[in-house]
């Protein structure tokens, strides 16, 4: 078996998260994400559901973290798994994949106002963080972007 390069493996799974973003309940913004074990195995998704929940913490990450200690087998420490999502994570989002231990992080749209992951602030790399994932950003952020364009846009019309 031919192991894919990082890029294209990165590429692939955002691929999976831009899928799992389209699945976000109407009135909430698209954002996907997915977490994957060291082996590459699927363990859990998440989407967007503040609004379907009344839940400020419903964001896509928490809800894929959630699921994905449930099933991963060490309580919850996600060693060596690792989160793709469409949105570069808010400052709660960073601080729950911290906190959980994930090894790395992929995204794909940068988020300059509420970005924690470099765009605005930077919790995984602040000094004092007690654990530093990998962070790769813009994978497929065209794609992202578009995806976020059109549901924004789509409001914007409901408004006028």
């Amino acid at each position: 078996m031919i192991t894919p390069k990082p890029l294209q493996r990165a590429q692939e799974r955002m691929q999976r998260a831009l899928a799992v973003a389209r699945q976000t309940p109407a009135g909430d913004v698209p954002v996907g994400a997915v977490l994957y074990d060291a082996t590459g195995r699927e363990l859990a998704t998440g989407v967007n559901r503040r609004e379907q929940l009344r839940d400020p913490t419903a964001h896509a990450e928490i809800e894929a973290i959630r699921q994905a200690v449930r099933i991963h087998g060490d309580g919850w420490r996600l060693i060596g798994c690792e989160l793709v999502v469409t949105l570069e994570p808010c400052a709660m989002c960073a601080g729950a994949l911290q906190a959980a231990r994930i090894s790395s992080l992929v995204f794909g749209a940068f988020e300059p106002k509420t970005g924690a992951c470099g765009s605005l602030v930077d919790v995984l790399r602040a000094p004092t963080a007690p654990f530093t994932p990998q962070v790769r950003g813009g994978v497929l952020e065209e794609d992202c972007v578009a995806l976020l364009e059109k549901f924004f846009t789509t409001l914007r019309e409901k408004w006028v």
